[in-house]
């Protein structure tokens, strides 16, 4: 009986310690998981409050101000004296989508070569990190602040353009017969929406230079090189590679998505395009298209996260 007895008591301790092990082990969890929660809570409150930041910046530098104004005034000067306004949105888009491949990356370099340089060189980079701010919440906010400044900028000046169109085409609506399909608003809508995705692409990477470099003349210099190198450099080289004979047929459409611009073309050929005349426009791969900008949007964001200070590791007790 007393052996019995003594199992059993031996039985409930060691159940009562699993209890409590387990009692421990929940709450050690719910820390955990507080804890998690607490720091993604700051990580989004600090970077949205490091965006209004960029967003004033933004509104108080006169000379991102002049040069928003000039691309205001020459893309409403393209869509009036061209033919597009007159011929329908296809015309239109077709009148424009050079224009966007050139302005938008000057555009970029204005807007963001100084976006994390400013702050290093001031020391205010310095200063933030006392604060505990993540790299993430850091740089997602410098990059949303002035994604969102320029992307409103080109949007609602294409979109202002396109209100031309009504307007100025002819009583006789013939830019409805341009295409095999309708030349309607919808076709219009989506260049817009590709001009958004290319904007927020080469804006990345510009803010991934400012992240890089130490000094805003090389910054400057890496930017405008990257800006040259995406309206002219890079598919200059292509067209070198096909005629000479070393970039073969069937990897051009690879070739075309590892270029932002050519890979926007290409997307807006495709979807806002699609045949002129009956003849469908060569435009690459959409697919690989796509991909292309989403790596390059990826790989500059997580380039200036990586680069704009190191890690610094917490000490635990």
């Amino acid at each position: 009986m007393s052996e019995s007895g003594e199992g059993t008591g031996d039985s409930e301790g060691i159940s009562d310690g699993e209890r409590i092990s387990d009692g421990e082990g929940i709450r050690e969890k719910e820390r955990i998981d507080r804890s998690r929660r607490d720091r993604v809570s700051d990580t989004v409150r600090n970077l949205f409050v490091i965006a209004t930041r960029e967003l004033r910046t933004i509104v108080r530098t006169p000379a991102i101000l002049a040069l928003a104004a000039a691309f205001v005034a020459s893309v409403g000067g393209v869509a009036w004296a061209g033919t597009g306004g007159r011929g329908g949105f296809v015309p239109l888009t077709l009148d424009l989508l050079t224009f966007v491949e050139v302005l938008v990356p000057l555009l970029a370099v204005a807007f963001g070569y100084r976006s994390i340089l400013g702050d290093r060189g001031t020391g205010e980079l310095d200063v933030l990190r006392t604060f505990d701010v993540s790299r993430v919440s850091y740089v997602g906010g410098v990059y949303l602040g002035r994604a969102l400044a320029l992307v409103s900028l080109v949007v609602g000046t294409l979109l202002a353009v396109g209100l031309l169109v009504p307007t100025l085409t002819a009583d006789i609506p013939t830019f409805l017969a341009v295409n095999e399909a309708a030349d309607s608003g919808v076709r219009y809508v989506r260049f817009v929406a590709l001009a958004a995705v290319f904007t927020l692409v080469v804006l990345a990477a510009v803010v991934g230079i400012s992240a890089t470099t130490r000094s805003v003349r090389t910054a400057f210099a890496l930017a405008a090189a990257l800006a040259l190198a995406l309206v002219l450099g890079i598919d200059t080289a292509l067209v070198a590679g096909i005629a000479s004979g070393l970039v073969p047929g069937d990897g051009i459409g690879v070739l075309l998505a590892l270029s932002p611009n050519s890979a926007f073309r290409g997307l807006v050929l495709s979807t806002a395009i699609g045949a002129v005349g009956g003849a469908e426009v060569a435009a690459g791969e959409p697919l690989l298209n796509g991909v292309g900008l989403l790596a390059w949007w990826l790989v500059s964001l997580s380039v200036a996260v990586r680069r704009v200070w190191p890690v610094v590791e917490s000490i635990e007790e």
